[in-house]
Formats: C-alpha cells, sequence, structure tokens
C-alpha cells in the first residue's frame, strides 16, 4: 500500500526553539533551568522586563496557527483506543495521522492496524508492542 502524504506542506518555522530559563537558575543547584516559573518580585528586573534581563515567555513567542500542533512528519496527532474511534478519521486521513494508546492490548492493536490500512490512515506507533511469530 502506498504511503500516506500530508495534505499540509508549509514548512514548521519555529520563532524560538530554546526552553525558557529560570530567574536565578544558574545560582542555585536546586532550582533547574529549565523548570520555568513566573518572577514575581517587587523589584525583580526580569518581571519588569528591562532591558538585558531573561526573555519572558509571550504570546509573540507562539507558532504560525497553520503549522501549529503538526508533528514532523507533517500530521496532526489524535489518540485512538479502539477500531470504532479510528473510523473517525477515514474523512481526514491527509490532516490527521492515529496514534495507538499506550494501555491498548497487542490484539487490539492489531486490529487498528489493519483496519487503518484499509482506510489509508497513517498510525505512528504502527510497531509498537508487535512481536513477529515464533515459528517452532
Amino acid at each position: 500500500m502506498a504511503q500516506v502524504t500530508p495534505l499540509n506542506k508549509k514548512t514548521i518555522v519555529k520563532k524560538r526553539t530554546k526552553k525558557f530559563a529560570r530567574h536565578q537558575a544558574d545560582l542555585f543547584m536546586r532550582i533547574s533551568r529549565t523548570s520555568w516559573r513566573k518572577p514575581k518580585g517587587i523589584d525583580g528586573r526580569v518581571r519588569r522586563r528591562f532591558k538585558g534581563a531573561v526573555p519572558l515567555p509571550s504570546i509573540g513567542y507562539g507558532s504560525d496557527k497553520t503549522t501549529r500542533n503538526i508533528h514532523p512528519n507533517g500530521f496532526k496527532s489524535v489518540v485512538i483506543s479502539n477500531v470504532k474511534e479510528l473510523e473517525m478519521l477515514m474523512m481526514h486521513n491527509r490532516t490527521y495521522a492515529a496514534t495507538v494508546s499506550h494501555s491498548v492490548s497487542s490484539r487490539v492493536r492489531r486490529d487498528i492496524i489493519e483496519r487503518a490500512e484499509q482506510l489509508a490512515i497513517k498510525v505512528t506507533n504502527a510497531n509498537a508492542k508487535l512481536r513477529a511469530e515464533e515459528d517452532s
């Protein structure tokens, strides 16, 4: 069966790829650099957004609306737990890709992947929990 290609071909541009550093995280070992918290001090340079201070997250760093929540493979992701939930992606197979839920058994997972091939729906984790049949 041929691969399903995504409908949207626009390149994904991130305005910022670095995580926002927590204020004074470089001074204390107990504060992780990536665990961002809003600074709330009364005299804080970062909270008052002075020049040269650590940048704060703002709405301007948001992604383009057309490429928001899109994976690098070009599809948006939907978590699927059974075959019936897969049916709703039938008309949207060029926009959404199915991701089989973690708690699904290998037997039901096999049924979901088989039905997804019939409907030409991309499954992002199709190889998970599948073992080859042992001939012995």
